[in-house]
């Protein structure tokens, strides 16, 4: 069964769970904001990460993941000139089936996919736990300062993706761990990349952190 969503082209991967906070500028955007607020509670739309092009302009998102998440609006503040300050929380995944751009936003037929923690996930959740830790102790001592260490949930799924959205990635591997069938997949994924990043920490100690982390405020 599909449902049919708004779609959000972003450079940005969003995981379940996670808040996205957004500046709108663009008319379409504006609009389709606009639309949402006119619906009855839960609002949200669909963001899709791009694979080829821009955020920004007509037809700049020329090609999108397969798979996206769903963003719930918890709060807008639309500004005299017509832009909005929004903020998202990541909810649920889904697949992208067909795609309609005959209005001024893009959108799209979609199925939701399950969350499954998969086959014995306990084993991979407690290595990615202590790689994770010992890659925030890394990434603070290369000189930018403290990092906050987030508390890690104890459900397998909640922590595949608050791992995959707090350590630093390039969107293809962010897009990678999304798209994992389920939890299990999800963190022995992680615990290959963790592997990876704590060598690199460990090899380039002089490096501040500020080069390595993301912004937490997108425009568009």
């Amino acid at each position: 069964m599909t449902e049919r969503l708004p779609l959000f082209p972003l450079g940005t991967v969003l995981f379940p769970g996670l808040v996205l906070p957004l500046h709108l500028f663009e008319e379409r955007y504006r609009l389709l904001i606009g639309d949402l607020l006119e619906r009855p509670e839960p609002r949200g739309f669909g963001v899709v990460g791009i694979e080829l092009g821009h955020e920004v302009g007509e037809d700049a998102a020329r090609r999108l993941a397969g798979i996206g998440c769903l963003a719930e609006l918890r709060e807008a503040r639309r500004h005299p000139d017509g832009r909005y300050d929004i903020v998202t929380t990541g909810t649920r995944r889904f697949r992208v089936k067909e795609l309609d751009r005959s209005r001024p936003y893009l959108q799209g037929e979609v199925e939701f996919l399950p969350e499954e923690p998969g086959a014995e996930p306990g084993p991979a959740a407690r290595r990615v736990r202590r790689l994770f830790r010992l890659y925030r102790e890394r990434l603070s001592a290369t000189g930018a300062g403290p990092v906050d260490d987030p508390d890690l949930p104890d459900d397998p799924v909640a922590l595949s993706y608050l791992i995959a959205a707090s350590v630093v990635l390039d969107g293809h591997e962010k897009q990678r761990l999304l798209e994992c069938e389920d939890a299990a997949l999800r963190l022995a994924a992680e615990r290959e990349l963790l592997v990876r990043e704590n060598r690199i920490l460990d090899a380039l100690p002089m490096i501040p952190a500020g080069q390595f982390l993301d912004g937490s405020f997108t425009l568009n």
